[in-house]
């Protein structure tokens, strides 16, 4: 056993950075969650969460794995979660984290693909589900279930199901250990062994395996930290989840390299409550969930022209203060409406206005993070003008993730930041962002010719977006493979159009095509309670599936779509368009579990509708 790193450049793997956390601050708090049973928060301070973890360690270290045994992992966020990817690392072994919400086929398919060892799952029905596939998992020795009341039957001793591996539940896969006594000495992983391998949400076929070792996913930790500065008095509220690199790194292992706490939210759903409760200082999200705040908070002011008047007149005013404090170029034009709202001063708005919105995310945060996808500028000019610090970071899977963020004292919500420090960024060819550096991950389990096809042999990894270097901010201007290139020749990156449509709150999925068509179309899923109010305003029965897509509504929507993407060129305006009251979710292979668009499948569900829609548009 080596000793206790005694600071942070000590520090070179993932279990030296616990012991470190551990050494430095024993008895501050660490994780928080919610006990359903007595309906309180529970907090572990990091000398407890050490506990929790080497009684973990020794039961795994009892099945004497061979070393770099992959561990899968599909547990939501909280405490086992933790616990399981901690003692993996521990014991030498290699975290596979999964989706907990993902579908039973994809995770069979990276099970057999790592060639797991052993399996974490929350209850014995998501086991059975995978089960049930028919995949055959030659390596898989064991399945642990963790939540209590979802014990295999028997209980006791884990017994094989069907002929495959044996399946036990969490208290007695302890319990066995403890009772086995001492357990198997193993080495302690280096700075170059595998800490993880995250598999890439695979938007347009099979998922690949990322894998990342010790080494670049600490220097990714120690770079954020010099950016971002989290301290041990700022309180994390974790909800995406684990299994996405984003959260791993900014949500998980950023927070313990700061001696930070981290609150685990109870759900998605229960969201809205849990930001309340917990008050957060640090919030670390993707564009979505800023979204689906934004959509609810125009749903409250929509019937209410007067509440509107306030909320235009308070996000146009905090703006411009915004951008007078960046040192960004002035709006234009003082887009705030005429009358008594527009001449409202800035604190009477911001009291009216900004303070009860921020007090939604507790109150109190300093800084959130957006990455994962592009920030629609209609967001982050809702949230900076009424007062949330919020700043857009740029990474990907294969950089550990994090590559650029931006800093509170220079935020140029345009862009992504610089590069942060020890990261390399040029241009290459066709525009694209080039990254090198400690955080380029080792490449793709088993995939050597796909890691050939991105990592050249000088180190450098092209990231697949074209982006501008101005001034050593990164502006990303799109995907150089998702680029829609119609039969006119003209090139519209999907992604900035759809995060245009999706400034309409009616629109709650949009999801745009046109490659080798003479136009742009889109099909969009539409919120409910809006779709309801435009049918009565149309005169239209919103409970008839047919109305839906009556020749008004589409006018009528087309004529909204035109109007959110007025910055955009014409070419790129939708001018056909097919309206859906069904939501794209991970469940139905729509929506990656990082809650992207799978094109292909969408392309395939949709292929009648798109046909007749361009048909019924042809020589128009």
């Amino acid at each position: 056993m080596t000793p206790f790193p005694t600071d942070l450049a000590s520090v070179h793997t993932l279990p030296q950075l616990l012991a470190y956390r551990v050494a430095s601050t024993p008895d501050s708090a660490a994780y928080r969650s919610y006990d359903p049973a007595s309906a309180v928060w529970v907090t572990l301070t990091w000398a407890e969460t050490a506990q929790h973890v080497n009684r973990w360690a020794h039961a795994l270290s009892a099945m004497r794995l061979p070393t770099a045994a992959r561990v899968a992992i599909l547990l939501p966020n909280g405490i086992h979660a933790m616990c399981a990817d901690q003692s993996v690392l521990a014991a030498g072994c290699v975290p596979v984290p999964l989706h907990a919400i993902d579908n039973a086929g994809s995770i069979a398919y990276i099970l057999a693909d790592c060639e797991a060892s052993v399996l974490f799952v929350s209850t014995l029905a998501q086991w059975q589900s995978i089960s049930a596939t028919g995949t055959v998992f030659p390596a898989l020795r064991a399945v642990i279930v963790t939540e209590s009341g979802s014990e295999p039957a028997p209980p006791a001793p884990p017994a094989p199901l069907q002929g495959g591996p044996v399946v036990g539940s969490l208290a007695q896969w302890l319990a066995g250990a403890a009772d086995a006594g001492t357990s198997h000495a193993r080495e302690e992983p280096v700075a170059d062994d595998l800490a993880a391998i995250v598999y890439t949400s695979g938007t347009t076929g099979k998922p690949k395996g990322v894998m990342l070792t010790h080494r670049n996913v600490v220097s990714d930790v120690k770079a954020v930290l010099d950016r971002i500065a989290p301290t041990v008095d700022d309180v994390f509220l974790s909800f995406l989840p684990l299994s996405h690199t984003f959260e791993r790194t900014g949500g998980y292992y950023l927070p313990m390299a700061a001696g930070s706490c981290v609150a685990y939210a109870r759900s998605v759903a229960l969201l809205a409550e849990d930001l309340k409760t917990v008050r957060p200082t640090v919030l670390v999200s993707v564009p979505r969930i800023y979204e689906r705040i934004h959509a609810r908070l125009l749903e409250k002011l929509l019937p209410s022209p007067w509440k509107m008047r306030l909320y235009e007149a308070a996000q146009a005013k905090g703006w411009a203060r915004f951008c007078a404090a960046q040192r960004l170029p002035a709006p234009q034009a003082d887009p705030a409406p005429a009358g008594w709202a527009g001449a409202l001063p800035w604190p009477v708005l911001r009291a009216l206005v900004a303070t009860p919105l921020m007090a939604q995310f507790g109150g109190r945060v300093r800084v959130a993070v957006s990455g994962g996808a592009p920030l629609s500028p209609t967001i982050a000019r809702c949230f900076l003008g009424l007062g949330l610090p919020l700043v857009q970071g740029y990474g990907m899977t294969e950089t550990s993730p994090v590559v650029a963020v931006n800093a509170l004292d220079d935020n140029d919500p345009a862009c992504v930041g610089k590069a942060l420090p020890g990261i390399e960024v040029r241009i290459g060819d066709n525009r694209e962002l080039q990254v090198r550096g400690d955080i380029v991950m080792k490449g793709y389990w088993k995939r050597p010719e796909d890691t050939a096809k991105i990592i050249q042999p000088d180190g450098w990894l092209g990231t697949g977006d074209q982006a501008d270097i101005v001034n050593g901010r990164i502006y990303i201007r799109g995907r150089i493979k998702e680029i829609i290139v119609t039969s006119t020749g003209e090139k519209v990156p999907p992604g900035d159009l759809e995060l245009a449509l999706l400034a309409d709150p009616l629109l709650e999925q949009a999801f745009v095509i046109g490659e080798t068509r003479p136009f742009i179309a889109c099909i969009a899923v539409v919120r409910r309670d809006e779709w309801q109010r435009l049918a009565a305003d149309l005169g239209l029965n919103a409970h008839d599936a047919a109305h839906l897509n009556h020749p008004s509504v589409h006018r009528a929507v087309l004529a909204r779509m035109e109007k959110n993407t007025a910055t955009l060129a014409r070419y790129a305006v939708p001018r056909a368009v097919h309206l859906t009251l069904e939501p794209w979710t991970v469940e139905n292979t729509f929506m990656t579990p990082t809650l992207k668009l799978k094109r292909n499948n969408l392309n395939a569900h949709f292929a009648q509708v798109i046909e007749a829609t361009y048909q019924r548009h042809a020589g128009r």
